[in-house]
């Protein structure tokens, strides 16, 4: 992994470039995280480029990154003109799935994607293709699935360090495309990566199963490999906004108050000399490196040796689907919904897409 590559990043706000500005605590998101400091601090890339329709961006993100004018109003033409080895897509997802195919076809080796992937299945199957058939790897940025204590308890349950998952239980507020996207790839990830098979679903009401907004809802979900999941994105309580519980056949894992505490439990001797079910010390890792790295070292990695980044286009793809398939059930009566879906052209149009014509910097000085 010695080689250089170009990097350059499309949509160049908020995720794109100025999010790490925003940490002034500590946490569990690890800097450098958003896209453009992971680019300027990771050995394998060195910034070239961006683009962004909005002069304002542009001379905002030129005078921060020192680009000496390398910004371009047309991604296209940063495309012919820079040459990037690996591009980062961090627009709305109005406009993602195209700009992801442009990319696809310039002859680039990696993008690196922001969630939800796309408006629709039809478009994500299309990004999800046109980057294979020209071998370009795609990850999206479902970062769970790089943050170090998540990769810590995915590594326990494939030592089977909890026996066989049985279930995985979410209590997540969310909307189920937008933050949705990480909800549910974090479920699919605990639960060993295995493919929902079907699902029943039910949405926050009636008016927002049956219109094509972002919605909040609940849902149960059968995988293939045996777990069974059980989904709350509807309002949780204070106590229980972004929590995971992975249940074993040996023991559990929890993840709780939004990753700032991790449990393991497991099987262990009592004092009558049968078992009982006792807390662990949780192996947290003697090393954490900012998440941002981790990915762009994934991608890289995935790039020239020919395999998939910890979560690919194809995972995210099937994160949309599952909360489109939650979605149907309730729109068809609360039935059960066999996945992969037969109509491609059902999606929903993320809460970030509404006003996205300005810049979210711009509708916050505005005081929208």
């Amino acid at each position: 992994m010695s080689a250089t590559y170009r990097a350059a990043v499309i949509g160049l706000g908020r995720m794109g470039s100025t999010f790490d500005d925003e940490r002034t605590t500590g946490g569990v998101i690890y800097l450098p995280y958003c896209h453009t400091p992971s680019y300027v601090t990771a050995p394998q890339t060195v910034l070239v480029a961006g683009a962004d329709p909005h002069e304002g961006q542009r001379s905002i993100y030129d005078e921060r990154w020192r680009l000496d004018g390398h910004v371009y109003a047309d991604h296209r033409e940063m495309l012919d003109k820079e040459k990037p080895d690996i591009v980062s897509v961090c627009t709305s997802s109005r406009v993602r799935a195209q700009i992801v195919e442009d990319i696809a076809r310039s002859g680039a080796r990696a993008i690196w994607a922001e969630k939800p992937i796309a408006r629709s299945l039809e478009e994500a199957d299309r990004m999800v293709a046109v980057c294979e058939e020209n071998n370009v790897t795609l990850a999206v940025n479902c970062s769970r699935r790089w943050n170090p204590h998540y990769a810590s308890a995915r590594e326990l349950i494939d030592a089977g360090e909890i026996g066989e998952v049985t279930q995985v239980t979410a209590y997540y507020l969310c909307h189920l495309s937008h933050n949705g996207s990480h909800c549910i790839d974090t479920m699919r990830f605990l639960a060993a990566d295995g493919n929902v098979d079907w699902v029943f679903g039910e949405m926050e009401s009636d008016e927002a199963a049956f219109g094509e907004d972002d919605p909040q809802g609940n849902g149960y979900l059968v995988f293939d490999n045996g777990v069974r999941g059980f989904l709350r994105s509807t309002p949780c309580g204070p106590v229980a906004v972004r929590e995971f519980d992975v249940l074993g056949t040996e023991g559990r894992i929890r993840i709780l108050e939004n990753a700032f505490q991790f449990e393991l439990w497991k099987m262990a001797p009592s004092g009558d000399g049968g078992e009982q079910v006792a807390r662990v010390p949780f192996p947290y890792p003697k090393h954490i490196q900012g998440m941002g790295l981790s990915i762009v070292e994934d991608i890289v990695n995935a790039a020239e040796n020919g395999g998939k980044p910890r979560c690919s286009g194809a995972d995210s793809r099937d994160a949309l689907e599952v909360a489109l398939a939650l979605r149907e059930s309730h729109r068809r009566g609360f039935t059960r919904i066999d996945l992969p879906l037969e109509d491609r052209s059902l999606g929903i149009i993320s809460v970030e897409v509404p006003g996205d014509d300005l810049p979210a910097r711009v509708r916050r000085e505005l005081g929208g």
